[in-house]
């Protein structure tokens, strides 16, 4: 297989960019995710890929909880927010606004929208963990068009 051939036609994929939220008690974290997509209508699921090792993976498996906040179109600078480490000051990210929501997931101030689910299965393989959580929680925080990968110019996957 050419490399570069499987890396563009990976690219390809279409994503929406999210700042994906969980919570193990007090302890709360989150970070730029584009890896996800609703796998049933009934229950409501929605599968969601994370690097495994990471600060985030870890928690999601203690915690079992996760929260998607859908940014909107041009919040590309608050996306980038979590895609470094993230000092938490008080109860927000750096000077990211947010509440905890049913899961104790953060639920961002400026997202569109958000999810909270509950995990109910786990697929523990290659670098990132497939995760399926359970819909428990949604809410809609003002109208707009979702962020897309693709509006930022940034690339994952291949």
């Amino acid at each position: 297989m050419d490399p570069d051939a499987k890396k563009q036609a990976l690219r390809g994929i279409t994503y929406g960019l999210y700042v994906i939220s969980t919570a193990d008690g007090d302890d709360v974290n989150a970070f730029a995710g584009n890896w996800v997509t609703q796998t049933s209508f009934d229950p409501p699921l929605v599968a969601l890929g994370v690097k495994q090792g990471t600060t985030s993976q870890e928690l999601i498996a203690r915690g079992g909880v996760f929260a998607v906040n859908v940014l909107e179109a041009g919040q590309k600078d608050l996306a980038a927010k979590f895609f470094k480490p993230v000092r938490r000051v008080g109860n927000k990210f750096e000077d990211v606004d947010f509440t905890t929501g049913e899961t104790g997931a953060p639920i961002l101030a400026d997202a569109l929208r958000f999810f909270e689910c509950r995990v109910v299965d786990t697929l523990e393989r290659g670098d990132h963990w497939i995760y399926v959580g359970e819909v428990v929680n949604a809410g809609v925080q003002r109208d707009g068009a979702p962020l897309t990968l693709g509006e930022t110019g940034w690339s994952y996957g291949g």
